[in-house]
C-alpha cells in the first residue's frame, strides 16, 4: 500500500518541477513580442509629405517606441494588443533611413526610402508582369533602378476584413524587375526619371477578377443601382441588424424543430427535415464574390499613406454596360473612405479592343462608354488603349505606353506639370450644319490628326430614312471633324469606334487616341427605314421582348383606321 501511494506523489512532483523550470528558462513563452505587419520589411517605401504611420501588435499595455533618425514616438498597446504611432512627415530622399521598433523585443528595418507610393490593382492586365511585355529581355536587362521598389500582396480572399498580409518589398534590379507589375513598373520608371524621387509600388491584383470583390461594404452603401449587392453584403455580416435578425429566426425555428424531433423520437413517428441554414447568411468566401478581395488584399493596407491608385480591370465585367459606372463609383468612394486621406488620385485604364467570340461588337462599345463615364468622378482620369491593342489577345503586351500614359496623368494633375496634355481628346460639342455633323473636341494638343495620314475611320452617322447607321466620311478641320454620308441626308446622331474590334486611326497632336463615344438623337427605328416618310407608324414591336402575349412598344391602330398600303 505504501509503495502505491508514494508512486503517484513522486510522479506528480516531477511533473511540477518540469513546469517550474520551463517557466524560468524560457520567459518568451509568457511574454509577447512586438510585431509589425508583414509588409513592413527592409527596402520599404514610405509616402513623402504625410505623417509616417507605424503600427502592429504587442501584449496589452506593452510600451512600444518607434525611432526613425532623430524622430521618436511612443505608445502603449491597447487591451486587444493593437498599437499605432505617427512620426513627422518627411520629404522624399534617396538617402535610406532605418526604423527601430522597441517593446519587449526590438525590430530593425533597414534601407527604408521616403518617396511616392502608388497602389496598383485590378485583374490580369495589372498583374501582367514585365517579363511578359514587349521587349522583355531588353527591359529587364536595363531595369537598374534601386530607388523603385515593389511588393506583391498574396492572392487570398477573405469573408472578413483582415489586418495583415505577408508582402516583402523588393528592390528593382535585372534580377527582380521581371516579376513586377508591368503597367506599374513603366509608370514608376517615368515618374522616377521625371521627379528624381523613390517610387514604391503596392501590387494588389488578381487575374480574372470582377470589380465587386475589390469593393469594401461601405462602397456599395447608398448607391441605388447596387442596392441588392449592399443588402446581400450586410445580411452576411455578423453584428448587423439584418444578420442577427435572420440568425435569430433560424435559431428559433431550429429549436422548435428539435422539440418536435424529441417528441417524434419518443413516439416512433416521422418528422419533417430540419430547417436549412439560410443561404443569405452564408459568408462570401471566393475571389469572385463581393468584398472578399477588399477584405483579404486591400484592407490590411488602409493605414498606409499612399499618393494614389491605378486600376486596370473590366474584362470580367465587360458585358454589363452602364451599371459598371456605378460599380466604379462604389470602388473609388469606398477605398477613399477607408483610407481616410481625402479623394486621392485614381487613374484607370480602359480595356482594349478584343475579339470576344460571337458576342455583338456593341457590347464592348457600351462598356467603354461606361468606363469613360467613370472619369467624371472627381480626381480620376482614364487611359485609352485602342491604339495599342491585340484583338486576338486579351492581354496586350505593350504595357510601356500604358505605364507612360498613367505617369503623364500623375505628372499633370499631381506633380505640377500642368503644360502636359495627358488626357485623350474628348468630344466637346456637336452641331448640325447643311446635312452634315460638325464635331468639336478638347484636349487635342492643338489639332487632330491620324496615325496613317488617311481620313479618320470608324465614324458612323444616322438620320431619318437612312436605313440605320452608315459609315461616314470624316474630314479634319483643326480640332473639329465634319461628318457626312450620301446615304444620310439629315444626320441626327453619330458614333465612333463602336465595335469590339475598332482600332481607330484618329489621334490628338499628342499622339493620344480617342475613346469610343456616341452623341446626338438616334431616330426611332421605324424612322430610319428608307421611304418611311411616306408611311405612318401603326405598330412597333421589339422582337427581343416577344413573349407568350404580344405587347406593342407603339400602338396607334385606334387613330389610324384606313390603309391603302402596308409595310413591314
Amino acid at each position: 500500500m505504501t509503495h502505491h501511494r508514494f508512486g503517484p506523489r513522486r510522479a506528480l512532483f516531477a511533473a511540477l518541477s518540469i513546469c517550474f523550470f520551463a517557466s524560468v528558462v524560457q520567459p518568451s513563452l509568457v511574454r509577447g513580442d512586438v510585431k509589425l505587419p508583414g509588409f513592413f520589411t527592409d527596402h520599404m517605401v514610405l509616402q513623402q509629405g504625410k505623417p509616417i504611420r507605424v503600427w502592429g501588435w504587442a501584449d496589452p499595455s506593452e510600451k512600444v517606441q518607434v525611432t526613425i533618425g532623430d524622430d521618436q514616438a511612443a505608445t502603449q498597446a491597447n487591451q486587444d494588443g493593437n498599437w499605432l504611432v505617427e512620426l513627422p512627415a518627411r520629404s522624399a530622399s534617396s538617402d535610406a533611413v532605418e526604423i527601430k521598433v522597441t517593446g519587449n523585443n526590438e525590430l530593425q528595418l533597414k534601407d527604408i526610402l521616403i518617396g511616392e507610393v502608388w497602389l496598383c490593382s485590378g485583374q490580369s492586365n495589372m498583374e501582367w508582369r514585365v517579363q511578359s511585355s514587349v521587349n522583355a529581355a531588353e527591359e529587364i536587362a536595363s531595369a537598374d533602378y534601386p530607388q523603385i521598389r515593389h511588393m506583391k500582396v498574396p492572392r487570398v480572399p477573405s469573408p472578413m476584413a483582415v489586418d495583415d498580409v505577408p508582402a516583402p518589398w523588393q528592390v528593382c534590379s535585372p534580377e527582380t524587375a521581371g516579376q513586377f507589375t508591368a503597367a506599374g513598373y513603366f509608370m514608376a520608371r517615368r515618374l522616377h526619371k521625371e521627379l528624381n524621387v523613390p517610387i514604391g509600388l503596392v501590387n494588389s491584383s488578381w487575374g480574372g477578377t470582377r470589380i465587386e470583390p475589390w469593393t469594401p461594404p461601405v462602397g456599395f452603401e447608398g448607391i441605388e443601382e447596387l442596392k441588392d449587392i449592399s443588402e446581400s453584403v450586410i445580411q452576411r455580416t455578423p453584428g448587423t441588424d439584418a444578420f442577427e435578425s435572420a440568425l435569430q429566426n433560424h435559431v428559433q425555428s431550429t429549436k422548435a424543430w428539435v422539440a418536435k424531433a424529441e417528441q417524434a423520437l419518443a413516439k416512433d413517428s416521422f418528422i419533417e427535415p430540419a430547417p436549412v441554414y439560410p443561404s443569405s447568411l452564408t459568408p462570401f468566401t471566393s475571389h469572385g464574390q463581393p468584398t472578399t478581395l477588399y477584405n483579404g488584399m486591400i484592407h490590411p493596407l488602409i493605414q498606409m499613406p499612399i499618393r494614389g491608385a491605378i486600376w486596370y480591370q473590366g474584362e470580367a465585367n465587360h458585358r454589363e454596360g452602364m451599371p459598371y459606372t456605378a460599380k466604379m463609383r462604389a470602388l473609388i468612394d469606398g477605398w477613399r473612405a477607408k483610407w481616410d486621406q481625402g479623394p486621392f488620385p485614381f487613374y484607370f485604364v480602359q480595356i482594349a479592343p478584343y475579339h470576344y467570340g460571337n458576342e455583338s461588337g456593341t457590347v464592348l462599345a457600351k462598356f467603354w462608354e461606361a468606363q469613360a463615364a467613370a472619369a467624371a468622378i472627381p480626381n480620376t482620369a482614364m487611359v485609352v488603349t485602342n491604339d495599342i491593342a491585340t484583338v486576338n489577345d486579351i492581354h496586350p503586351p505593350n504595357k510601356q505606353d500604358v505605364g507612360k500614359r498613367l505617369a503623364d496623368l500623375a505628372l499633370r494633375y499631381d506633380y505640377g506639370k500642368t503644360d502636359l496634355v495627358a488626357d485623350s481628346p474628348e468630344l466637346d460639342s456637336v452641331q448640325t450644319q447643311d446635312g452634315k455633323l460638325r464635331l468639336s473636341f478638347k484636349n487635342t494638343g492643338g489639332a487632330l490628326q491620324t496615325s496613317d495620314g488617311k481620313a479618320p475611320n470608324w465614324f458612323e452617322i444616322i438620320g431619318p430614312n437612312s436605313g440605320g447607321f452608315q459609315a461616314a466620311t470624316a474630314k479634319i478641320e483643326g480640332d473639329e471633324i465634319v461628318l457626312s454620308s450620301d446615304k444620310v441626308q439629315q444626320p441626327t446622331a453619330m458614333r465612333f469606334g463602336w465595335d469590339k474590334l475598332a482600332e481607330p486611326n484618329l489621334r490628338g497632336a499628342t499622339g493620344l487616341p480617342l475613346s469610343a463615344f456616341r452623341a446626338g438623337e438616334v431616330p426611332e427605328f421605324a424612322q430610319t427605314i428608307p421611304g418611311a416618310d411616306e408611311y405612318e407608324l401603326v405598330y412597333e414591336l421589339d422582337l427581343s421582348k416577344l413573349g407568350s402575349s404580344i405587347q406593342y412598344d407603339v400602338d396607334h391602330h385606334e387613330s389610324i383606321s384606313k390603309f391603302d398600303r402596308v409595310a413591314y
